[in-house]
């Protein structure tokens, strides 16, 4: 990549790869209509699920993706963000303008301190350091007795902010967080179309190359992944006032691996790729889940044939492009 390229202006969206998008944003803005006139009111707790997962999905995406980054880490980042909730919460601090910024800042703050430490690996090493920090924190929420231990804990409200919003109300809390993924996918776009996301694209392409030119590609990748925690600690929030519970389940690498295979199964370096690849894929275990206990045996086999058939992720097929 060149430094001609890398000054050169973003180019507009096209109008097939802007429709998919659209489409998709529609879609769910009608969740709520759809539910009520069938009397689902199920559908509506479903679809916000998604929203919160495609909201970390789209934090991944920035450093996979555009950056390849691969990190099986981070839902360590939604756990600490559920977590500044819950235990403001458990001290009675219920108010969302102190609970959503902390949660945020606090995963923000650890995807400093880890991303410092793990840019210093490349490759497999990257991956295996990550997610050993992830396990680290997973184990001290285990710790924390206090606050539930490997139980987890209940909280005792959502986030309240001053009557403003009722947060209680399920569909008031839907556009709450179809806000929060529709304005993180709208940011990262401009980040991604921006000089810094040149770079870090070329940082993706040929480090070297972008460091001989002058870059301080470390910075670019550390600042990628710093932003990329805080939108998983804001994900981490809505989770938490979501379910009204914090667990360290949230900090699994189990949970990291589902967000890859979302990332994966959506389409690499595209943002609205993840959000399609979040909703196949809980819908999909919605769905199997309900059929058999051992509705793995099914799902397992249809996300290999997916990622086979779609090569370059689902939303390749439809001319999705970043």
């Amino acid at each position: 990549m060149s430094a001609d390229t890398l000054s050169a202006r973003p180019r507009p969206f096209r109008y097939r790869g802007a429709l998919l998008p659209l489409a998709l944003f529609a879609l769910l803005a009608a969740v709520p209509f759809v539910a009520g006139a069938l009397g689902q009111p199920f559908y509506v707790s479903l679809f916000t699920r998604i929203m919160i997962f495609a909201v970390a999905a789209l934090a991944l995406d920035l450093v996979l993706g555009y950056g390849g980054m691969v990190s099986l880490g981070h839902a360590a980042y939604m756990g600490v963000g559920a977590y500044a909730v819950g235990i403001l919460s458990f001290h009675g601090v219920d108010s969302g303008w102190v609970q959503w910024p902390l949660g945020i800042g606090a995963a923000a703050l650890a995807a400093l301190v880890i991303g410092a430490l793990s840019l210093r690996t490349r490759g497999v090493y990257f991956i295996m350091i990550t997610l050993a920090f992830a396990q680290m924190l997973y184990y001290t929420a285990n710790a924390l007795s206090t606050y539930g231990g490997d139980d987890g804990m209940t909280l005792w409200s959502r986030s309240t902010f001053s009557g403003l919003l009722k947060l209680s109300d399920a569909r008031t809390f839907y556009w709450v967080v179809f806000a929060a993924l529709a304005l993180s996918y709208l940011g990262l776009r401009r980040v991604v179309a921006s000089k810094f996301g040149r770079v870090l694209r070329g940082c993706k392409e040929n480090e070297r190359r972008m460091t001989a030119i002058g870059y301080n590609t470390t910075l670019y990748k550390l600042a990628a992944f710093v932003l990329s925690g805080a939108l998983a600690g804001l994900s981490g929030v809505l989770l938490a006032n979501h379910t009204e519970f914090v667990s360290p389940a949230y900090m699994s690498w189990v949970r990291s691996g589902d967000l890859i295979v979302m990332v994966v199964i959506g389409g690499l370096g595209t943002l609205h790729g993840p959000i399609v690849g979040t909703v196949l894929v809980l819908v999909l275990e919605e769905v199997l889940s309900k059929l058999t206990q051992h509705w793995w045996l099914i799902f397992g086999p249809l996300i290999v044939l997916t990622v086979w058939r779609a090569k370059g992720g689902v939303v390749r097929l439809f001319g999705g492009r970043a």
